[in-house]
């Protein structure tokens, strides 16, 4: 399935919605060494937000934090709103899904902060991923490459 639009990975260099929930890995926006590893959970938008060592996020305390923001607008840019919405189990208000009405429904439910413990393996499947970039160029599709957007062919 390729994804909705094209999306820049510096600040979430992976998203995924796996396990029951919308998670990923996302770059501190004040160290450049330190990423932080973020999810909310479906239906229940259970959240939790750590560095990979499991050192807790200081935003996300009672609320979502930027990096659960930021995670949810690129899921969005990546799979599409509805299916993010659908994902996470969101009714959508009046008119189409997006980013910021998906987050502000989830925080409306006012979600339990949840555990921690999902970031070793997130983690762990985004440093494979990251092993794929020393790969020869191929034409050979490779499924698990999905979270690349199409940007050009190779030569």
């Amino acid at each position: 399935m390729t994804p909705a639009r094209p999306r820049k990975l510096a600040k979430v260099p992976f998203v995924e919605l796996a396990d029951g929930r919308v998670q990923g890995v996302v770059s501190s926006g004040s160290d450049i060494e330190r990423v932080y590893v973020s999810s909310v959970a479906a239906g229940s938008y259970a959240f939790a937000c750590s560095t990979n060592n499991n050192r807790p996020c200081g935003g996300a305390r009672g609320s979502f934090c930027n990096h659960i923001r930021a995670l949810i607008t690129e899921a969005v840019l990546q799979y599409g709103a509805e299916r993010v919405a659908r994902y996470l189990r969101v009714e959508a208000a009046a008119g189409e899904p997006s980013a910021q009405s998906i987050t502000a429904d989830m925080i409306s439910a006012r979600p339990p902060q949840g555990d921690t413990k999902a970031a070793a393996p997130v983690f762990s499947r985004f440093l494979r991923h990251l092993a794929y970039l020393e790969l020869a160029p191929t034409t050979t599709p490779l499924p698990e490459m999905q979270w690349f957007p199409p940007t050009r062919a190779v030569a």
